[in-house]
């Protein structure tokens, strides 16, 4: 316990920045992955709220990856005595739009970490705050938090009582993750952690019974069910992760307006509530 709090404590504040480019190639890319139209994703448009995943991906050279396919800890992310990592949710507020074609700098810090007791095991939760401008104006500040847990332990537990989603949800889409969509979706943001496919991998080592859906694809489509029924630039997404989502098992996005926002879930195949999320518009 000492070891990780130590490793926590030397961690926080420290910082890295990036620079990049928005292509409008790739945009065109991640709108064919998610089977929406590229019309207008060209230099000088606004890229939609949401999908900055596409910037800043891990330029990591392929000999330097940890076994489960990460970036190895220690240059940027804290080492920490526990050495599974998974996406645990994000907070992303949209100050003004990124622009295509334009070149992009992001200022990345360690703001939070802290430690926690789960069901199966000993938990760190790391926050990274993430600035991203353009011509030193942000555009997008955006806050996930990574969670750090033990070996493959008890890895496909589920709550007592697993949580509902409201049943007055007027927006509904549901789509089956497909090997060919985690596939592009990790190769556009450059991800190469197995749990998305290596089928054996994430069986015998990670515990899970079939390769895992990208959250950050599920938080995507979350934000497309609300632009699909309203239109206007988003102000802010906020979304937490609850269970994993699998391989050719149904998901159903669901949402419900309220205020100047709307409620957001995305449900596995038994209906429990996989992802939770809340969404809010900019003013008009």
């Amino acid at each position: 316990m000492q070891k990780l709090e130590d490793a926590l404590e030397a961690a926080m504040g420290k910082q890295e920045t990036a620079t990049d480019e928005i292509s409008a190639p790739l945009a065109r890319r991640l709108a064919a992955t998610l089977g929406k139209p590229a019309e207008g994703l060209e230099n000088g448009a606004s890229l939609p709220e949401g999908w900055h995943v596409i910037l800043f991906t891990p330029d990591t050279p392929t000999d330097a990856l940890t076994d489960d396919g990460h970036p190895r800890k220690g240059d940027f992310l804290p080492d920490l005595p526990l050495p599974r990592r998974m996406f645990a949710g994000r907070t992303v507020n949209f100050a003004q739009p990124l622009e295509i074609g334009t070149t992009v700098q992001r200022v990345s810090t360690i703001s939070n970490a802290e430690i926690k007791e789960g069901r199966s095991g000993l938990l760190a939760f790391v926050t990274i705050t993430h600035d991203i401008m353009s011509d030193d104006a942000l555009c997008v500040r955006e806050e996930q938090t990574l969670v750090y847990r033990d070996e493959g332990k008890d890895a496909t537990a589920k709550p007592k009582v697993p949580e509902q989603a409201p049943a007055d949800c007027p927006w509904r889409n549901t789509m089956t993750p497909t090997p060919a969509l985690l596939f592009r979706y990790s190769a556009i943001t450059f991800n190469a952690h197995r749990i998305h496919y290596d089928e054996s991998y994430v069986r015998d080592v990670e515990g899970y019974p079939e390769r895992v859906s990208n959250g950050g694809l599920t938080a995507i489509f979350l934000m497309e069910l609300a632009r699909a029924n309203r239109a206007g630039p988003i102000q802010s997404f906020s979304v937490t992760n609850r269970r994993a989502l699998y391989v050719n098992r149904p998901v159903t996005c669901l949402g419900k307006p309220e205020g100047d926002g709307a409620q957001l879930w995305a449900i596995d195949d038994t209906g429990a509530i996989a992802s939770k999320a809340s969404l809010t518009w900019k003013a008009s």
